[in-house]
């Protein structure tokens, strides 16, 4: 979602290369790399100049010291590595400290949500509902746009998706129902109220006495204004608006997966003083993450955000399970049964572009330019589908016959299948000798007693192979076919002796 920056801020780095020393000369470019990335994302410019003049001074203000470490063992540091370090502080200036969670009151909390029309208050309310029931909390969602029944009925498709009760109480006065709402979640013993207010096209003084009367009538804990982050600069204009008008306790970011640039989620902090609180990365209900501005910083400056990474794990995947897992690859067990399993787990974590993102490093391998089609997982969830379990066990058992039954029934092709099956048999192979004392796991703490013999084996590998970037090496594919053969010949040789017995 912040590709434009995030190419952005890799030139500058690059921009780096052999310089030996800051000076006013060789930061020129680099900070003009940023300036234009930050510009093309909808950043204001005074925000712009403010962001270069505090890494210029970050970079020129304090002595560079190439090499650090500690306990007598020395690592050399690039000038690169400390203006990504000095980019990455000022981010997280920009972007300011994460919102605390606000403590429930006595009786039910009353989160209102306000915006223009059409920035996603009503997809986001499910959203926040549904990410307050996953926290242990019993929320209400409350239809409080009266003025458009087709937002009454989103919300309750919605909320029937979700499995949240939704509040509309029949009336055509806003600030009652909010009311009505309140009482009724403060008899069914609910822990959260979230109204869902009318918005317009623009701020105008009936939008405003309209929030004045639902304040009255049930007065908030927590207000939250959601924006959209494809309006660019108009997005902060807005946000400055409301924040002149009413109090606001936080913000809530959505559509930063489309086409924006990110320059709202930089600009609009620094220009209304309200944290930002929630970000939106999807249409599913489940695509509302807790914002926290050094894991953005770190995503932009494509170090990804293991964070976030991990919490999304956690959100959908057995962590027991994971580790039995973990426990067969290491032992060259792991089967297609298995793979099948983590596939799903993928897919439920999101889109496989943010997952890519999130992954550090993941960015500055992609090429510029290049979609991530998740697609290509459902393909592969297919073909494994249409085996039977037999030969999830036992991919070997897969030959010509059983390849076109597995292809046909996929709607795949056979090449496609035996791309896939390549690749798994690598991966197999690779992960039992990384299993192995010898190997490199060997050398983290806890895992030395592994016993084997080690990284043998690994060098005719193509690590390219094992992400789908291509077919195993020569030797490799060589190796496998040769171990294929030896199967077939030790089969056949024992079905003779059986026949002969008899």
């Amino acid at each position: 979602m912040f590709e434009t920056l995030t190419r952005g801020f890799r030139e500058a780095r690059d921009r780096l290369r052999g310089v030996t020393s800051f000076s006013e000369d060789n930061l020129a470019e680099p900070l003009r790399e940023i300036r234009m990335s930050l510009l093309e994302a909808d950043v204001d410019l005074t925000e712009v100049r403010t962001f270069l003049d505090a890494v210029k001074q970050r970079c020129l203000g304090s002595e560079v010291a190439l090499r650090t470490g500690k306990r007598g063992k020395r690592q050399r540091v690039s000038l690169s590595d400390r203006f990504t370090k000095a980019c990455y502080e000022e981010l997280c200036q920009l972007l300011g400290a994460d919102a605390e969670e606000v403590a429930p009151r006595r009786g039910a909390r009353t989160l209102m949500l306000l915006g223009l029309q059409g920035t996603g208050k009503t997809s986001s309310a499910a959203k926040l509902a549904l990410h307050l029931k996953k926290g242990g909390e019993r929320p209400l969602l409350v239809a409080a746009d009266v003025h458009r029944p087709a937002a009454i009925e989103q919300l309750r498709v919605l909320g029937a998706e979700i499995e949240v009760e939704v509040f509309h109480g029949g009336s055509s006065d806003a600030a009652e129902v909010c009311r009505l709402a309140v009482a009724h979640a403060a008899e069914r013993g609910l822990d959260s109220v979230i109204l869902d207010t009318a918005g317009r096209l623009q701020i105008d003084e009936n939008l405003m006495d309209e929030l004045d009367r639902i304040a009255e009538a049930a007065p908030p804990d927590l207000s939250l204004l959601v924006c959209d982050a494809m309006m660019g600069r108009e997005a902060v204009n807005v946000a400055r608006g409301f924040a002149e008008r009413r109090r606001l306790d936080g913000l809530v970011l959505t559509k930063l997966d489309g086409d924006s640039r990110g320059g709202a989620a930089l600009a609009i902090r620094q220009a209304t003083g309200v944290p930002i609180r929630f970000i939106s990365v999807g249409e599913a209900p489940d695509r509302l993450e807790p914002f926290q501005a050094e894991g953005l910083a770190s995503r932009i400056l494509g170090m990804g955000d293991v964070v976030s990474l991990m919490r999304d794990f956690e959100a959908v995947a057995d962590t027991e399970q994971a580790e039995q897992d973990a426990e067969r690859m290491l032992k060259g067990q792991f089967t297609l049964e298995d793979f099948l399993s983590q596939l799903r787990t993928i897919q439920k974590m999101g889109p496989l572009k943010d997952l890519m993102g999130k992954l550090p490093g993941m960015q500055n391998l992609l090429p510029d330019g290049v979609e991530v089609d998740g697609r290509e997982l459902k393909k592969i969830e297919a073909m494994i589908l249409s085996m039977t379990r037999h030969e999830r066990m036992r991919p070997e058992l897969i030959d010509r016959s059983r390849s076109e039954r597995i292809a046909r029934g996929s709607g795949t092709r056979e090449s496609d299948l035996s791309g896939v099956l390549e690749r798994f048999g690598t991966m197999r192979k690779l992960m039992k000798n990384l299993g192995q004392g010898g190997g490199l796991l060997g050398k983290i703490p806890g895992l030395g007693k592994l016993s084997g013999s080690g990284m043998q084996g690994l060098e005719g590998m193509d690590p390219a192979a094992l992400i789908g970037g291509g077919a195993p090496n020569r030797r490799a594919a060589r190796a496998t076919k040769a171990d294929d053969r030896r199967k077939q010949r030790k089969q056949k040789r024992k079905h003779q002796r059986r026949g002969r017995r008899r």
